[in-house]
């Protein structure tokens, strides 16, 4: 379901809303897989973004665990051309020069100006070189967006990869702040990240995933039945988990609802592939599982005996015209039957008995001129 998740930053914003995030989230023993799936994510993006089918007319993303070439060949091996990345893409490069330590170095040895946080490396590549400014960060990454060919109101949407890797610049307020103050801004159609939720504390991950309104987990395909944890020293669970991987994405709707969607993300070459999950979601070790003494499949035998079996609120015809009895019998229908007569009818209340009764309560009106109990005015006897 991770197409769902690409449509909805595909459709961009509504007016008077801010614009739609994924937090995209994964743990240290699927961390390859989670970084292939920001990948996917935003080559998908950036491609409908060239192809005009998104209301994007560009992506910027903001690289600070792989370099800018990573991305680009990303996008490459999904379908784009180079006219199309310097026409959709743009790139912050903060993973050459964080710090600008490298630059400061050069500028000593040749006695140059090191004071501009940004430089350009390439025609979509751009150097920030002081990451922990998060204010420049933000009017760095708005400047690259608007810089996208268009008429009318120009959009575009950002990649944050990742927010492991500001935290440890930043503070988590200040980062939560550029968040809020990038999904609110007017020109920004949608926005998603990365986060390693197993490098920092449940608050700090909770806080990141209320600012967004799609959460995408990726989790590892085997652990252990009984820890809860990868094994330990076992090569063909950490090949498979770095093949496999669970993934599970809430959608939160503007209704307020949450949908949520399960896959698999298996590796397919360069780039991963979302096939749908199997009804095993764990491999568990049969040997811990307990074994009963008792089956709780029904047979064909006993599964024809409860369907013969006569149930208490059921009428049972019997083959004969089923007749509801009221507890009375009328005198007009006494009149029509020929073989009524006072003997029969005597005949009929010994026989009734005699007969066993089974918890059955029988009733015969003494005459026509009694009035039902359901009809009878309690008051009728009071001279009013």
């Amino acid at each position: 379901m991770a197409d769902a998740a690409v449509r909805c930053l595909r459709d961009g914003r509504l007016d008077g809303e801010h614009a739609p995030a994924l937090a995209v989230e994964g743990s240290l023993q699927c961390c390859p897989l989670a970084a292939r799936a920001m990948l996917h994510v935003a080559a998908a993006v950036a491609s409908n973004a060239a192809a005009g089918k998104a209301q994007a007319r560009g992506l910027v993303v903001v690289a600070f665990d792989r370099s800018p070439e990573v991305y680009l060949d990303a996008m490459l091996r999904h379908g784009l051309d180079s006219n199309a990345l310097s026409r959709c893409v743009r790139i912050l490069d903060c993973y050459s020069d964080p710090l600008g330590w490298k630059k400061n170095i050069r500028s000593q040895q040749h006695h140059e100006d090191s004071g501009t946080p940004c430089s350009s490396n390439k025609g979509n590549i751009t150097i920030f070189r002081s990451v922990k400014d998060v204010d420049k960060l933000s009017c760095s990454i708005i400047d690259l967006g608007r810089g996208f060919e268009g008429e009318g109101k120009t959009y575009f949407s950002v990649a944050l990869d990742s927010i492991s890797s500001m935290l440890r610049h930043a503070s988590v307020q200040s980062i939560s702040g550029l968040l809020s103050n990038l999904r609110s801004h007017d020109q920004i159609s949608s926005i998603f990240w990365l986060m390693h939720s197993d490098l920092h504390e449940t608050k700090f991950s909770r806080a990141f995933e209320c600012l967004s309104t799609m959460v995408a987990c990726v989790e590892p395909e085997v652990v252990d039945s009984v820890y809860g944890e990868e094994r330990r020293g076992d090569m063909s669970f950490l090949e498979h988990n770095y093949s496999k991987a669970k993934f599970h994405v809430r959608l939160k709707r503007r209704n307020g609802r949450v949908k949520h969607l399960h896959e698999e993300l298996c590796v397919e070459g360069y780039d991963v592939k979302f096939v749908s999950a199997t009804s095993v979601s764990m491999e568990v070790n049969q040997s811990l599982l307990p074994k009963v003494q008792f089956n709780l499949e029904l047979s064909e035998k006993e599964r024809s005996d409860r369907a013969n079996v006569v149930l208490p609120f059921e009428h049972q015809g019997k083959g004969e015209p089923i007749r509801i009895y009221d507890g009375r019998r009328s005198l007009p229908e006494a009149r029509q039957d020929l073989n009524f007569t006072t003997a029969a009818l005597l005949d009929e209340t010994e026989a009734l008995k005699s007969a066993d009764t089974k918890g059955e309560i029988h009733y015969l009106r003494d005459s026509d001129d009694e009035r039902p109990d359901s009809d009878e005015d309690p008051d009728d006897d009071l001279d009013i």
